[in-house]
């Protein structure tokens, strides 16, 4: 298993980029949220990018153990429980990010803007421990390559 380090990190720095950016507008309240239609906007953009980018770690994490692609992106989540890399529980939570991120890419339903107004509250606990799990993972796939590859 061959975790890319760097794709990783690539990924973890733009979404916590884009992190920085939630949280501004999290401080907001419901009534100031609502003035303002690009806050809305911004919101669903910031939550798609950073959803994708998180799926695309949980696939390449996934992959990288051995295991077969996922059959969807809520089944990525799963999986990473499944595996130990984050809590099973986390997991769950963290599953129902899947569809929201194709209700905002692909537009099924009227999205109800107090709906996301409420997920960026969510996601804004839940994704610093997710971040810190897939950081502590990639290190120790790392330090252990590291060390099969000295007794070689």
């Amino acid at each position: 298993m061959v975790v890319d380090k760097k794709l990783i990190f690539r990924k973890i720095n733009l979404i916590v980029r884009d992190l920085e950016k939630l949280k501004a507008i999290s401080a907001l309240s419901w009534q100031e949220y609502q003035k303002k239609f690009d806050y809305e906007a911004l919101t669903e953009r910031y939550l798609e990018r950073t959803i994708g980018r998180m799926i695309d770690i949980n696939f390449h994490l996934i992959i990288e153990n051995g295991c077969p692609p996922p059959e969807d992106y809520f089944s990525s989540f799963r999986m990473l429980g499944e595996l130990g890399i984050i809590s099973r529980d986390l997991a769950e939570h963290l599953a129902r990010l899947a569809g929201l991120r194709n209700r905002l890419a692909h537009e099924y339903d009227v999205i109800d803007e107090r709906k996301i107004y409420n997920e960026l509250k969510n996601i804004l606990k839940e994704l610093p421990i997710y971040l810190r799990a897939v950081e502590k993972f990639s290190d120790q796939n790392n330090r252990q390559r590291i060390i099969k590859l000295g007794n070689k």
